[in-house]
């Protein structure tokens, strides 16, 4: 890390920064995946290893797995927590009902089962994410790999009869394979361009035979902070008006930089 950060990390830090005062001691917490979501598990294991946090997390893919044991953040299964008090994860897009599209980094599956075992879902992410319609971020679907060429075509022959602008699909790769998921699964990407009604979509899809679950989060998250490059946070839940939240200072925000880079 760099302790001059880009505006876009700059953002990502401040919206990570300000949920980590949703966490209290005890709590067992989902942790998301995505570069947003890593600032956050960095600024968590800072507070552990400082204050003495006593916390527990479910890890959302491999990749927050290793990143949460190598920064000495406890994990657990979702089997042996039960339940969760908070789960703080990323977004791809959300609106302002905190309607979100997620899976740009193909553990969405596994993102939407943990926040769903949650009592609260709090997100976090750069202003350029907050839209007003969703669809121009591509959703992905996470299918099963047998015949997922025919999935891939009645999925978007099923598209015609709803309110998108695009009906396009692509088969995610990783180095020239299909990108396969901690899962197992292969992920489709939806080209829609805007989505008129995301609850018919997430039904139309999910009653496809192959379909394992799709990227819109819909009725789960509950607040989200939003960081801008310039300062500013804005805390926004379905209930009240939005809330801007004072930033740190520039001494303050250099010197938990540098305590995160040593």
């Amino acid at each position: 890390m760099s302790r001059e950060l880009s505006p876009p990390d700059r953002a990502k830090f401040l919206a990570a920064r300000q949920a980590l005062t949703f966490v209290e001691d005890g709590m067992r917490l989902g942790l998301g995946t995505g570069s947003t979501a890593a600032w956050f598990h960095r600024l968590l294991a800072e507070r552990i290893h400082r204050e003495g946090l006593n916390v527990i997390g479910v890890p959302t893919s491999s990749r927050t797995r290793d990143l949460c044991l190598s920064l000495g953040v406890p994990l657990t299964t979702l089997d042996d927590a039960g339940w969760l008090d908070l789960t703080v994860d990323g977004a791809d897009e959300l609106d302002e009902n905190l309607t979100l599209i997620k899976g740009g980094g193909g553990a969405l599956l596994l993102e939407k089962i943990v926040a769903t075992a949650s009592d609260r879902m709090l997100v976090i992410a750069d202003g350029a994410k907050r839209v007003h319609t969703l669809g121009a971020f591509p959703l992905p679907v996470e299918i099963v790999p047998f015949g997922w060429k025919t999935t891939k075509a009645i999925v978007e022959e099923a598209l015609a009869d709803l309110d998108v602008d695009g009906r396009n699909s692509t088969l995610r790769l990783a180095n020239s394979e299909p990108f396969v998921t901690d899962e197992g699964h292969f992920i489709i990407d939806l080209h829609l361009g805007r989505i008129g009604d995301a609850t018919a979509l997430a039904h139309l899809l999910t009653d496809i035979p192959g379909v394992v679950e799709t990227g819109l989060f819909i009725g789960i998250a509950q607040a989200a902070v939003i960081g801008e490059p310039g300062g500013t946070v804005i805390q926004m839940t379905l209930d009240e008006d939005d809330r801007l939240i004072a930033p740190p200072s520039p001494e303050e925000e250099r010197q938990l930089i540098e305590r995160l880079e040593d």
